[in-house]
């Protein structure tokens, strides 16, 4: 029986700061995979030539979504696409939070405000958050007091002025001392959990760059968090089969977890503070490309 051909997904250049994907590349390749790490948007790859596409890092996919998305399609319609075109669709705009919320999953209250609409932004002493519901990495993501909120007006104003429509959140405070925890899924089976600090520092600049992953260490979910995550997964529309999934969750005022984001498209898996997963992750990526 012929390997199984595998491309790891990612964008170009590939980051450096993918710490996952050179050793995820190797332990498939010694499982006995045929296995190429390529650009998502490289015009040169057949992605008909292939039993799998994994998404890993694609983290550029916010600055052209709809030309990702139209990938994700065309990859999917060529080849078994890890995970479907469909979740990409659904999962690239964070108004999918609008959804969970309507199913009565725990989120993050949040506010949507499109290109032409007149924000409206918190009343009130508490801090608040704008950002895209288009990005990755923090990019054009900021936190804001209430006597910022003309910086937080032109913030939107550039936002929509690129095409984005902007969303604002309440900033949790807990985060700042509980941090934020996220759960990685496998077959849509618990993995692992990883902590980490806050990432929206007061004062930065919504245009400044970010460390997106702060203080990071391993986390033990707790049976709350762990209830919260299976109820988004719940949620997806159409209960697709996710290859991987991970869920973000921070507390909310009274303690109880709330999801952030719900990543289905190309997260960070966390396998360097959990090596002990490699081989779960290797052993899902193979049997998902016969």
């Amino acid at each position: 029986m012929p390997s199984p051909r595998i491309a790891l997904v990612t964008c170009r250049p590939q980051p450096e700061y993918d710490r996952d994907l050179p050793v995820l590349a190797r332990a498939v390749a010694r499982a006995g995979a045929d296995v190429h790490v390529v650009g998502w948007d490289d015009p040169d790859v057949d992605w008909a030539g292939f039993d799998l596409a994994v998404i890993r890092s694609t983290w550029d996919y916010s600055l052209r979504a709809d030309a990702y998305v139209a990938w994700a399609e065309r990859c999917g319609r060529l080849t078994r696409l890890a995970n479907p075109a469909p979740v990409v669709r659904w999962n690239t705009d964070k108004r999918y939070l609008g959804e969970l919320a309507a199913a009565g999953v725990p989120t993050v209250p949040t506010y949507y405000c499109p290109p032409g609409e007149k924000p409206e932004l918190p009343a009130g002493d508490g801090e608040f958050v704008v950002k895209p519901t288009s990005g990755a990495g923090a990019r054009y993501a900021a936190r804001y007091r209430t006597e910022e909120r003309d910086t937080a007006l032109a913030q939107i104003a550039r936002m929509h002025g690129e095409g984005y429509t902007a969303m604002v959140q309440p900033y949790m405070r807990r985060i700042d001392t509980t941090g934020e925890r996220a759960l990685v899924f496998l077959g849509g089976q618990y993995l692992h959990a990883i902590r980490k600090g806050a990432v929206l520092a007061p004062g930065t600049a919504y245009d400044a760059d970010k460390i997106p992953h702060p203080d990071l260490r391993p986390w033990e979910a707790t049976a709350a968090e762990l209830d919260v995550a299976a109820r988004a997964l719940k949620a997806v529309p159409d209960a697709p089969e996710l290859l991987y999934a991970r869920v973000d969750l921070v507390d909310g005022p009274e303690g109880d977890p709330l999801v952030m984001e719900l990543e289905l498209v190309e997260p960070n898996l966390f396998l360097a503070p959990h090596p002990g997963s490699l081989p779960h992750v290797v052993e899902h990526i193979l049997k998902a490309a016969v």
